[in-house]
């Protein structure tokens, strides 16, 4: 993969043929259209990107019954996304402007090493979203020990630890050059290792944070929708629980139905999965163009790099990074409510400090009552809470029967 913020007129510094060219020919500067196109819509998809990573962060960190560990993958998708929107896309501004780079030595290995991090954590993160959608639809009752709170947080330290390390050697492949033109002598950040030493780190690199990716991804979402769409439901453990506390509380007076708390579930179910769905959909098809060009360009004796194609690459990886926020606001009534919450833009209402669902029994509540989330459940059920109020009125009844001389017990 090429650098990001490279100069369309290079690829490899140390590419012989290349280096001919650029020592010999005459330097032209991108075309005043160019300039104007390249950077409003790189600052518009990196400004709108930027503010809605940083808000999927807050709203997780800040809101108690946001905290579950699905949520957790996508704070740590956020993050890797700003990485790439701070990193790659702000640069490719400075460059439309100045035609070379502007950040020095330290800034070309820093800002060369976060794209990277940034790209391949959050191809880590969605791997790990999806594996842990896979469990919790598929293997309801692993779930209950895999899809944990703790066990999120643990793989994500795992993912970045890993990740980093694997970075490090874009800080011993990446270097300034000056590119000397008979015109002019332009300061270029680029690989200073030959193509044909660069070949194989990239398809590694794009087999492992790609293609191997986007595979599992093909596979656990078929199994899931084989769940989901083509088969009932699996037996949750709490559903049997359940049942049992609404035959208790149906003595008291209050009944419950079944079938259409059992029918919303699998609605939120269906709901979330499809948004992380679509997440991976966008991050197969974004990257796609950019991808393909490279791979195509590996094979060329002169590499395509037309300034505009090269532009439309760039963009849809910044839009990649920018759009999944605007995702989740879209499909999920959850993440909306906190959104507008968090902008002051809907009506203010004091937050419940304890909203359960109605398919979580009190042993469940006990349970989760240490502060941690009932974990991957509490994700699918995200839509369905119901008032407290309701809950302590339907055990109340319960607890509270008649007498046998028909007098009420007194509290």
């Amino acid at each position: 993969m090429e650098n990001l913020t490279l100069d369309p007129n290079m690829t490899v510094v140390n590419d012989t043929s290349l280096q001919d060219n650029q020592t010999h020919g005459i330097w032209i500067d991108y075309t005043v259209e160019y300039k104007v196109a390249s950077v409003l819509l790189v600052a518009l998809i990196c400004g709108v990107g930027i503010v809605g990573n940083v808000m999927v962060i807050l709203v997780v960190l800040t809101t108690k019954h946001m905290r579950t560990p699905t949520n957790c993958y996508l704070v740590s998708l956020a993050v890797a996304d700003l990485m790439v929107l701070i990193a790659a896309g702000l640069p490719n501004i400075t460059d439309a402007l100045y035609g070379q780079w502007v950040y020095g030595y330290v800034g070309c290995l820093g800002i060369t090493y976060l794209q990277y991090l940034g790209i391949n954590a959050s191809s880590c993160s969605i791997t790990a979203f999806t594996v842990e959608r896979y469990i919790a639809i598929c293997h309801p009752i692993k779930a209950q020990f895999l899809c944990t709170l703790s066990r999120a947080k643990k793989i994500i330290l795992l993912v970045w630890t890993l990740t980093s390390a694997y970075c490090v050697m874009w800080l011993f492949l990446s270097d300034t050059t000056q590119l000397v033109y008979e015109n002019a002598v332009l300061l270029s950040c680029a690989y200073k290792v030959s193509r044909s030493h660069y070949l194989p780190i990239y398809f590694t690199d794009f087999t492992v944070f790609y293609v191997l990716p986007l595979i599992l991804a093909t596979v656990l979402y078929g199994l899931i929708a084989r769940i989901l769409f083509l088969n009932p439901l699996p037996a949750d453990p709490k559903e049997s629980s359940s049942k049992k506390w609404r035959k208790e509380s149906s003595q008291g007076g209050r009944m419950m139905s079944g079938s259409s708390s059992s029918s919303t579930t699998a609605a939120s179910r269906r709901q979330v999965t499809k948004m992380l769905a679509v997440v991976v959909i966008l991050f197969a098809l974004l990257w796609m163009p950019y991808r393909t060009l490279v791979v195509v360009n590996s094979f060329l004796d002169k590499a395509y790099l037309d300034s505009w194609f090269l532009l439309f690459c760039r963009l849809c990886i910044y839009l990649n990074s920018a759009i999944n926020p605007v995702i989740y606001n879209a499909m999920s009534q959850k993440f909306r409510a906190a959104f507008k919450k968090l902008c002051q833009c809907g009506p203010q209402r004091k937050e419940k400090p304890a909203s359960y669902s109605v398919q979580l029994t009190y042993s469940v509540i006990k349970d989760t009552s240490n502060g941690e989330s009932p974990d991957h459940f509490t994700t699918e059920m995200d839509e369905l809470n119901t008032p407290t109020d309701q809950y302590l009125s339907a055990r109340k009844m319960v607890f509270t029967a008649p007498s046998r001389s028909g007098s009420g017990v007194k509290a």
